[in-house]
């Protein structure tokens, strides 16, 4: 158990002891010492990250009598994980100075929360994916409701109740898959079903697990909770939102298709049908909308209904391709997220109008925020764009009778660039000349500019980090 800490657990377990250090500390320090705690949560995550560099993954790693397991796919997915989480935390600065005498309260919330995501993303049998899940989401309730007023407390039980019901669901697929297999790990559970024909409750129990895994993730028929919760949710704790859980849910949704769920025909189908639903209900959603936060929600549902539905035609190109995507995505929606961090510290507001003629005494800025908005619509030279390329031709490599769910997402992402389009243009209002100064913290605005320049980075020269994904692939 030693070898196995020290080999696959060592980042979890730093992180493990920072959580404590910020739940001490806030039990015991003055509340006049609340801005260390974000230092604290940096730190660790900055040790945390260092760390994944001692993790075993090759040969593949299985640790704690096979319930976990290290290998380059879950080291990339943790990286990313932290990586975001680091962001987050130098967002946080308004909700800290806030809380102040529960600032210390709240970075182990989140850092709780980031733990549980690493362990999802290495879990190796339901019991421990379960226990993570749960890990996960308990701190995202609190962090939810972190803001005041009555949304924030309406978002975050609307959220309690989708994940409590997703559970569930996720549950009773696991009881089935265990009933013919009499097994929670997902190597015995391949290694059985694959000696003879999958059968009805097989494939019943896989979509059932899907299906709760992927409330997560915004899509049909979890999806409305969505939008609920970005109107009442603080845009840090929306960053976090955005990104970790969905993070975390695609790499242990892509792992499980990728072995124990592997074997039933009918579920890639199924999960296509689910995707192009969730694509159709958000697009036109938010074609409407003037609330950005909104609009953002109706983007993060589609766009998991864009990666879900590569994922679930299972090959090694593809699985590059989905790891390629989430990389860009959540890369870009740290950086809207910033930008929206930085108006709400200036009390701007989140509708269309609010952001009227931003541009002409904010240029940095707005233009930063203008080029992550193109890349999330998938203009050229942003890495949006190379993802939506990669994207269309994993589909076409796919088979032809896939070309017409091809042509339905062409179809819906030109009807996106009407709702994206929306976000940009009254930035260069003229009428808007008189609009304030944006006071920007040094934080916001380094990762606003460092997350643009990543975008821009991939866009223009995506090789290296392609290479990478496929490496990763192949080696799963």
């Amino acid at each position: 158990m030693i070898n196995d800490f020290f080999n696959i657990f060592l980042p979890q377990g730093c992180l493990a002891v920072f959580i404590l250090i910020q739940l001490v500390l806030g039990m015991f320090l003055s509340p006049r010492f609340y801005k260390y705690s974000r230092f604290i949560s940096l730190a660790g995550l900055s040790f945390s990250i260092i760390l994944l560099s001692t993790v075993q993954i090759e040969p593949q790693y299985f640790g704690f009598k096979n319930s976990i397991m290290s290998d380059s796919y879950t080291l990339l997915f943790q990286f990313i994980i932290m990586l975001c989480g680091f962001f987050v935390v130098l967002l946080s600065k308004k909700i800290i100075n806030t809380f102040r005498q529960n600032a210390y309260t709240y970075n182990a919330l989140l850092l709780t929360a980031i733990f549980g995501g690493l362990n999802i993303v290495s879990a190796n049998d339901f019991l421990t994916l379960f226990i993570s899940i749960e890990l996960m989401s308990f701190p995202t309730y609190f962090l939810i409701s972190s803001a005041k007023g009555y949304h924030s407390k309406e978002a975050a039980f609307k959220y309690l109740i989708t994940s409590a019901v997703s559970t569930s669901v996720f549950l009773l697929g696991v009881s089935y898959l265990y009933g013919i297999t009499s097994s929670f790990n997902f190597t015995e559970i391949y290694e059985i079903l694959s000696e003879g024909e999958p059968t009805l409750i097989y494939t019943m129990s896989g979509v059932l697990i899907i299906l709760g895994l992927i409330s997560k993730l915004s899509v049909f028929p979890f999806a409305n909770w969505v939008i609920d919760v970005y109107k009442g949710t603080e845009t840090s704790v929306l960053a976090f939102l955005s990104t970790i859980p969905k993070l975390a849910m695609f790499g242990i949704v892509c792992r499980l298709l990728v072995f124990p769920l592997s074997l039933s025909l009918e579920l890639p189908f199924i999960i296509t049908i689910i995707s192009i639903i969730t694509a159709i209900w958000a697009n036109t959603y938010a074609i409407r909308e003037k609330n950005v936060k909104v609009i953002l929600a109706c983007s993060a549902s589609a766009n998991a209904s864009y990666v879900l539905l590569v994922a679930s035609l299972v090959s090694v190109y593809n699985l590059s391709t989905v790891i390629f995507y989430l990389i860009c995505y959540v890369i870009m929606n740290i950086s809207v997220f910033s930008f929206l961090n930085i108006t709400e510290y200036d009390n701007i507001g989140f509708f269309v109008s609010n952001f009227k003629g931003l541009f002409h005494k904010n240029h940095a800025l707005t233009l930063a925020y203008a080029i992550s908005v193109i890349g999330l619509a998938g203009f050229p030279i942003t890495s949006g764009f190379v993802a939506k390329i990669y994207l269309f031709s994993a589909i076409v490599n796919s088979g032809l009778v896939f070309i017409p769910f091809l042509l339905a997402l062409l179809i819906l992402m030109v009807i996106a660039l009407f709702y994206y389009l929306k976000l940009i243009i009254p930035l260069f209002d003229k009428a808007g000349k008189d609009t304030v100064v944006l006071k920007s913290l040094y934080s916001q605005k380094l990762v606003l500019f460092v997350t643009t320049a990543i975008t821009l980075l991939i866009g223009i020269y995506p090789e290296k980090i392609i290479e990478l994904c496929r490496f990763v692939a192949y080696n799963v």
